[in-house]
């Protein structure tokens, strides 16, 4: 079963008090959000696998532990999702990054991909994939079923806010990926977003309405 993370780190749960502040302008939720991507970037990271190998201090020779080879890639689910990349990838600079893009038809109302870029060798990498919001968990799960599709076995999802209709959603279609996420709110509202929150992300980020 898929496993829940939530990560209340006190500079991550005030940061995100910052973020849902309605006043808070584009340049700092821009901010805050790389910030905190950053720091729950550094516990969805933590099971990588390490080497031992032997260098020359200064003092003398010391064996010690690097990362051993293990191949990551950020994906961010578009548009939202590309606040979260820099953060991230100013922890791992080495991992490669992969792009998604969705929309929903407004017939079906399904979930229909237009846009993915992964890394060509995307079967042999540990996947991140990012984006602030998990509300219905409609696009996550699509997102993460197109990703599958083209061999990724290895998945995580970080988001920063989810509603529990959001997980319960994600871990239903994905039991295999773990879910990191800042903060668990309350519920969905009428139109799908979520309670509290912070309202869209996309527009916060990027400064449309």
């Amino acid at each position: 079963m898929s496993t829940l993370h939530v990560m209340d780190h006190p500079l991550i749960q005030h940061k995100v008090s910052l973020m849902r502040d309605r006043e808070t302008g584009t340049k700092d939720f821009r901010e805050l959000l790389e910030e905190i991507s950053m720091l729950m970037a550094y516990e969805v990271t933590r099971d990588l696998p390490l080497k031992e190998v032997e260098i020359e201090t200064p003092v003398c020779r010391a064996k010690t532990k690097v990362i051993s080879g293990k191949k990551l890639a950020v994906v961010p689910i578009l548009r939202a999702g590309l606040g979260m990349v820099d953060g991230i990838m100013n922890l791992v600079p080495a991992a490669k990054i992969g792009h998604i893009g969705l929309y929903r038809d407004p017939d079906t109302l399904e979930p229909v991909e237009y846009y993915c870029k992964l890394p060509a060798d995307v079967e042999e990498r540990d996947l991140i994939v990012v984006d602030p919001m998990l509300a219905t968990g409609g696009s996550a799960s699509a997102a993460i079923s197109f990703i599958k599709r083209r061999g990724c076995k290895s998945i995580k999802l970080e988001c920063l806010i989810a509603a529990p209709e959001g997980i319960e959603r994600v871990q239903k279609d994905h039991p295999d990926v773990d879910i990191f996420v800042a903060a668990v709110d309350e519920r969905l509202n009428d139109h799908g977003y979520i309670v509290p929150g912070l309202g869209d992300a996309g527009d916060r980020l990027f400064g449309t309405k």
